[in-house]
C-alpha cells in the first residue's frame, strides 16, 4: 500500500501543495531571522538536484510497474489464444469443451479487467477462474490418459499451463506497487529542497514566492502522477486492455466448429 493509496487525486494534490508551501514559508522566515551575508546558491542547487533525482528514480519505478502489468496482460492474452488453438488438435469429445471452457475463461479474465477496481468483483474473477482452470485440468489429464503423445496432448498441456502461470503473473504485477519508504523519502526531500529555497530567499532578501511556488507545484504535479500510474486499481492512466479483448473477440466469432469426429485427427 502506497501512501495516500484510498484518498482522491485532488486530495492528495493539495496536501502536497499545502504541505510544501508550508515548508518554503518556514525556510523563508528561518533565513530572513538569520539574516546576513551567505553565498550558499552551490548548496541549493545540489539540495534542488537530489530532489529531481528522486523524482526521476521514482517515476521509473511506477513506469517500470506499468510496464509490468502491460505485459502480464499481453502474455496472458496470447497464453490463452494458444491454448485455445492447440485445443482443437485435441480428440472428441475434449476438444470441443477445452474450446468453451477457454471461451468462457477468457470471458472471466476481460471481466476482471473491466471490475479492476471493485475488489469483491476481482474475487468472485479470480474464483471463477480457478474453477475454470480446474475443469480445464480434468480434461488434460483425461485426455492424456488416452493419448501420451508429445503431439497434441503434450502441446495443449504446455499451453495450459503457460495460462495457469499467466494468472499469478498478471495478479503478481497487479499487487506490485512503489513501496511506501520511496514515497516518504520523496516527499521529505521535497520539503526539504523547497524549504531550503524559501530559507535562501530570506538570507538574500530576494523576491522569492513566484519562483519558489513554481517550484512546488511543479513538484505537487509529478508526484500526482507517479501515483496515478502507480494506482492499476483507481488511477487516469491505466494499462490499455485491448490485447485480451481482443483475443476474446476472435475465440467468440470464430465459426470454425470443432469436429466431434476423432478421424480428423488421425
Amino acid at each position: 500500500m502506497t501512501v495516500f493509496e484510498n484518498l482522491p487525486f485532488w486530495i492528495i494534490f493539495l496536501t502536497s501543495v499545502c504541505l510544501f508551501a508550508a515548508a518554503s514559508e518556514i525556510g523563508h522566515r528561518l533565513g530572513v531571522r538569520d539574516g546576513g551575508e551567505a553565498n550558499i546558491a552551490t548548496l541549493e542547487a545540489s539540495i534542488l538536484g537530489l530532489l529531481a533525482l528522486m523524482l526521476s528514480f521514482t517515476f521509473a519505478m511506477a513506469v517500470t510497474r506499468f510496464d509490468d502489468r502491460r505485459e502480464a496482460l499481453l502474455k496472458e492474452s496470447n497464453a490463452i489464444g494458444t491454448a485455445a488453438l492447440r485445443a482443437r488438435l485435441l480428440p472428441a469429445p475434449h476438444n470441443a469443451a477445452c474450446v468453451t471452457l477457454l471461451r468462457e475463461y477468457i470471458g472471466v479474465r476481460v471481466e476482471l479487467a473491466k471490475a479492476i477496481s471493485q475488489p469483491a468483483p476481482i474475487e468472485k474473477a479470480i474464483s471463477r477462474s480457478n474453477a475454470i482452470q480446474e475443469s480445464l485440468w480434468k480434461e488434460a489429464k483425461a485426455v492424456a490418459s488416452k493419448d501420451t503423445g508429445m503431439v497434441p496432448t503434450g502441446l495443449f498441456i504446455q499451453a495450459l499451463n503457460d495460462v495457469f502461470d499467466a494468472q499469478e503473473s498478471r495478479l503478481t504485477a497487479f499487487r506490485l506497487r512503489v513501496p511506501r519508504i520511496v514515497f516518504l523519502a520523496l516527499y521529505g526531500i521535497a520539503a526539504v529542497g523547497i524549504g531550503f529555497s524559501g530559507y535562501a530567499s530570506g538570507l538574500e532578501k530576494r523576491k522569492w514566492r513566484r519562483p519558489v511556488y513554481i517550484v512546488n507545484l511543479l513538484a505537487a504535479s509529478v508526484i500526482l502522477l507517479i501515483q496515478d500510474i502507480d494506482r492499476p486499481d483507481s488511477g487516469s492512466v491505466r494499462v490499455d486492455t485491448q490485447p485480451i479483448m481482443d483475443t476474446a473477440e476472435a475465440l467468440a466469432n470464430d465459426r470454425m466448429d470443432v469436429d466431434p469426429s476423432p478421424a480428423r485427427y488421425r
